[in-house]
């Protein structure tokens, strides 16, 4: 039984509790934060809400989610928010997924498109671009923390933490953070190694958002992989931004989001006026 809930609150499926961000009207919007966790009062959240109804769970074992004991790796986290479009009997849902979170959507995608409109995936990790001797991805548990700021961020100040300040509360959340993290992407590292060859299953429009100076999974080289594999699918570039754009730019995502849910009124209205002549 599932429970609506305003803003923060607590989202139940199947027995799986959820800390869960909830807030707008109007279409539904699944918002899948990355491996650093969920920001309940991340600007990009809330400017979204403007467009639909935003729903953005934190992760089994993330932030204040309990962890579950048949949930450990990103193929149950994908089955898990299928069952949750249909718990909540969401339709026409736009999927939003960012760095792990995205490589989570690409999961669902693969599996059901049914309750699925469109997808998003911001900078998305999950796929095996080289050879077996080549790392796509850094390895974030073996670098120093400056190191992996560095990687993600195109302004490293702006993840710069002042631990001292922090209440137990927010430092026990980092700490279950990069716990879960580890759990669910330690091994394979950050990937499926058949996710690739399954990204063709997905056809319904997909947009890839990259910043342009993402040095963790570069748009280049990881994003054009990930073009290629999604048939039809767009990659667009937000400048002054790392892998995590919607943290650094937000504004300039939403837009880009805005933009590409502008376009499927616009193609309706189109294919409407072609019926008619």
């Amino acid at each position: 039984m599932a429970t609506h809930t305003s803003e923060a609150g607590v989202l139940t499926i199947h027995g799986v509790q959820l800390e869960v961000f909830d807030c707008g009207q109007g279409r539904p919007m699944l918002v899948l934060h990355e491996e650093d966790g969920l920001t309940l009062r991340a600007p990009f959240l809330s400017s979204l809400a403007a467009y639909g109804r935003v729903i953005a769970p934190a992760h089994p074992g993330f932030g204040h989610s309990p962890d579950s004991a048949w949930i450990d790796t990103v193929d149950d986290l994908s089955y898990l928010y299928l069952d949750l479009f249909a718990e909540l009997n969401l339709r026409d849902v736009v999927v939003v997924g960012c760095s792990l979170g995205g490589w989570i959507a690409a999961e669902m995608a693969v599996k059901s498109t049914e309750r699925i409109a469109k997808l998003i995936l911001v900078a998305p990790v999950g796929i095996k671009v080289g050879d077996r001797e080549t790392r796509d991805i850094p390895d974030i548990f073996a670098l120093s923390p400056a190191e992996v700021t560095r990687l993600k961020y195109h302004d490293p100040t702006r993840a710069a933490v002042d631990y001292p300040t922090l209440s137990d509360d927010e430092l026990t959340v980092i700490a279950r953070n990069r716990e879960a993290t580890a759990l669910y992407a330690w091994e394979p590292y950050f990937h499926n190694p058949k996710l690739r060859q399954r990204l063709h299953r997905i056809h319904i429009p997909t947009l890839l958002l990259w910043g342009a100076n993402d040095r963790f999974v570069t748009p280049g080289y990881y994003g054009a992989a990930y073009q290629k594999a999604i048939p039809g699918a767009t990659l667009e570039i937000v400048d002054e931004a790392g892998h995590l754009p919607h943290i650094e730019q937000p504004e300039a995502c939403v837009e880009r989001v805005r933009a590409f849910l502008g376009r499927e009124t616009e193609d309706g209205r189109r294919e409407t006026e072609e019926k008619m002549h």
